[in-house]
């Protein structure tokens, strides 16, 4: 079994088939990938993990959210901020420029192109 597959058996609800992880965009992947990278390079245990990416969940549930598992990346996703955060490898504040950045190079891309960080500068 992968290292993927070994910690995606560690995340209950999260979208798989028999092969593995399924992600609809490729940001998930990454996120994803990422995630299983820090874990292995000892940045957090995977019980820290667990334990933030289940409080995303209780929030989103608490706030009303259908558990259907269609915002389950972006819970993933903003659970990995708090994280790295908390950890203090990188401030919310940063990680909230760099979303605006790549918002910014995606609105700045002609439609069809790939986006490039370099286009937020425009």
């Amino acid at each position: 079994m992968s290292d993927i597959q070994s910690a995606s058996l560690l995340t209950p609800g999260q979208p798989r088939d028999e092969d593995g992880p399924v992600f609809s965009e490729p940001w998930q992947a990454q996120a994803f990938a990422l995630t299983v990278k820090l874990h292995e390079a000892g940045c957090f245990s995977w019980k820290e993990w667990t334990e933030r990416l289940g409080a995303e969940f209780r929030a989103a549930a608490d706030s009303g959210e259908p558990d259907d598992g269609s915002h389950y990346y972006e819970h993933w996703l903003m659970a990995l901020e708090k994280l790295v955060a908390e950890k203090g490898m990188v401030g919310l504040e940063a990680i909230a420029g760099r979303a605006r950045d790549w918002e910014k190079a995606y609105l700045n891309t002609p439609h069809g192109k790939p986006v490039h960080l370099e286009a937020a500068k425009k």
